[in-house]
């Protein structure tokens, strides 16, 4: 948009639309050329910091902008900072949760305001450096719908964080066919038609690149700045914390490897799983039948009968299961439009409150 930081603005008035109170502004403009998504929790010694040095990268890429601050139930008063900077500046889109859903959501809802051509995603502890965003944006230009940031020098612990990660990553790639070398930096670029066209679940975020390979996007990396955190808590510190983590990881990589090979052919991987199964469990009754009749074995009270049974009758049962609970919850959120968040407030203008753009459904 086009007013500036510390002009004067009209005055806000709230309207309460099904359940979240947006705050409108009365200032149509033109829609932003690049939509900036932060999910925020608990960064209240960053926020200031990081808006002042994003509005500063962002006037140096010389197009229209916006910024979508997701803030994910903090309790340290982020959001009352967030609040003062979208008075300062409409440009600053506020998005507040009822309670911290998680950074997943968080991203889903700044992708569903996002209005831009391109969206950049960033986290909010100032690790990721704003001043890689405009040399990242001028490549995605260039014919990309996906820029990665690649953190070449990371300020982060070798055993905790690094090691852990390169493992990751190497898994992660030839898992899903996408070989990026750092999945989780959150420093991204992205076209619309990649955002709009990916749905968000779990611990999804991190894998965007390679659930939108399915699109036949084109993406690339570039080496981007990596600071060391100087204010805040990191929300991944402690033992528990990063088992928790990588257990979630590995789940949603099962999930992304199923979306990117059998989501439209699922009976390929269960039907397999069925088959085998079953087919272990008749080769089984087989061996057992000719034990009978050729050599007159009793079976009544062999435990291999049972495990024949077993296998052909609870192996078909849980894979049918595991099969119609991944489709029934696609549904219940895809086709329902069921949110997997829940706003409590919105701070932006009148052509920023698109219909259903705060996760919410009109009725």
């Amino acid at each position: 948009m086009s007013e500036t930081p510390g002009q004067s603005i009209a005055p806000v008035r709230a309207v309460a639309i099904n359940g979240p109170l947006l705050h409108r502004r009365g200032q149509p403009d033109r829609e932003p050329y690049v939509s900036v998504v932060v999910p925020i929790f608990n960064e209240v010694d960053n926020i200031e910091a990081l808006l002042a040095e994003l509005m500063a990268a962002m006037e140096r890429t010389g197009r229209s902008h916006e910024l979508i601050c997701v803030d994910d139930g903090s309790t340290d008063g982020s959001f009352e900072l967030l609040r003062a900077a979208h008075a300062r500046d409409p440009r600053v889109i506020a998005v507040r949760f009822r309670r911290n859903f998680g950074q997943t959501p968080a991203i889903a809802a700044g992708f569903d305001r996002a209005r831009g051509e391109w969206v950049i995603t960033i986290d909010a502890d100032l690790q990721n450096d704003p001043a890689d965003i405009p040399r990242m944006l001028a490549r995605a230009e260039e014919g990309y719908d996906v820029v990665s940031g690649r953190r070449v020098q990371r300020k982060d612990a070798l055993l905790s964080r690094k090691l852990p990660s390169r493992v990751a990553n190497w898994l992660i790639g030839r898992i899903t066919g996408v070989a990026l070398h750092d999945y989780g930096c959150s420093l991204k670029v992205y076209h619309r038609d990649v955002v709009k066209n990916v749905k968000l679940y779990g611990e999804l975020h991190r894998f965007v690149p390679a659930v939108a390979s399915s699109l036949g996007i084109r993406w690339t990396e570039m080496a981007v700045n990596h600071r060391a955190r100087t204010a805040g808590v990191s929300k991944y510190t402690g033992f528990f914390r990063t088992v928790s983590r990588t257990m979630k990881v590995a789940l949603d990589l099962m999930t992304v490897r199923f979306l990117l090979t059998y989501s439209t052919r699922p009976a390929h991987v269960f039907g397999g799983l069925g088959v085998l199964t079953g087919g272990l469990g008749v080769a089984i009754g087989l061996y057992l039948t000719v034990e009978k009749l050729v050599w007159g074995h009793e079976l009544a009270d062999r435990p291999l009968l049972m495990l024949a049974v077993l296998l052909v009758v609870v192996g078909v049962q849980l894979v049918s299961l595991g099969l119609i609970g991944e489709f029934v919850v696609r549904t219940y959120h895809e086709s329902q439009r069921k949110p997997i968040y829940m706003v409590r407030e919105v701070l932006a203008d009148d052509d920023a409150l698109a219909d259903g753009a705060d996760g919410s459904q009109r009725v």
